[in-house]
């Protein structure tokens, strides 16, 4: 898959949801190309199987394809994204930073993303 970057998320997560709602919106107002695939329906299943990927692995941490077909999770994939909007541009900037990118890698991956899938498995999501 090549083009534009696409965001695959959780959309019964209601954390996701609104996250990805707000950047689905700010995409649509200012004409940004980003797809969105919303995994919880099951509808992209094959996609998933040919990234090597499944719905859970999904659910635990934030997806995105680059332009190029090359998978990102966590906090790179925040990044790939925020890269594409330019109002998130500066975000992007900062995270980026040696010092503040392992900080959010971090905390993303040990403590929020964790968090985050726990709660939505305790209440069947």
């Amino acid at each position: 898959m090549t083009g534009s970057v696409t965001a695959l998320y959780h959309g019964a997560c209601p954390v996701c949801s609104a996250e990805i709602s707000h950047y689905q919106g700010y995409c649509a107002r200012e004409a940004v190309a980003i797809g969105w695939a919303d995994i919880s329906n099951g509808v992209d299943a094959p996609l998933l199987a040919e990234l090597g990927l499944d719905r859970e692995d999904v659910k635990r941490r934030m997806t995105v394809l680059d332009s190029d077909g090359r998978v990102h999770r966590g906090v790179d994939a925040f990044l790939v994204l925020w890269h594409q909007m330019p109002r998130y541009n500066w975000l992007a900037r900062i995270v980026a930073c040696p010092g503040v990118y392992h900080a959010a890698a971090f905390l993303y991956d040990r403590l929020l993303a964790p968090a985050l899938y726990a709660w939505n498995r305790s209440r069947g999501r």
